[in-house]
């Protein structure tokens, strides 16, 4: 019973990866496409943690961890990079 519900589960997010794909793609503006990205990082966390769960195994524990410091740092920096036009800012006292 909860194989099947995992493999229901990891079906529905993968389709609803493909959704984020196209905003991704076709956001209107900057800003929608990096929360579509930010989006798609917590989908791809979700489906590696839906893995683990399936294998029964925690060996993507690691993997789920560095994929969501990965995705709060890129998002940081889209972030920060079209408030400010830079990403990190460097001042010289001359």
């Amino acid at each position: 019973m909860l194989t099947t519900i995992l493999y229901i589960s990891l079906a529905v997010i993968t389709l609803s990866m493909l959704g984020v794909l196209y905003r991704v793609i076709k956001g209107p503006t900057a800003p929608d496409r990096i929360i579509a990205l930010d989006a798609l990082g917590i989908s791809l966390i979700s489906i590696i943690a839906i893995f683990s769960a399936l294998l029964r195994t925690s060996a993507f524990l690691e993997v789920i961890l560095l994929f969501g410091i990965l995705a709060f740092l890129g998002t940081v920096a889209f972030s920060k990079y079209l408030e400010k036009g830079v990403i990190i800012q460097r001042d010289r006292n001359e």
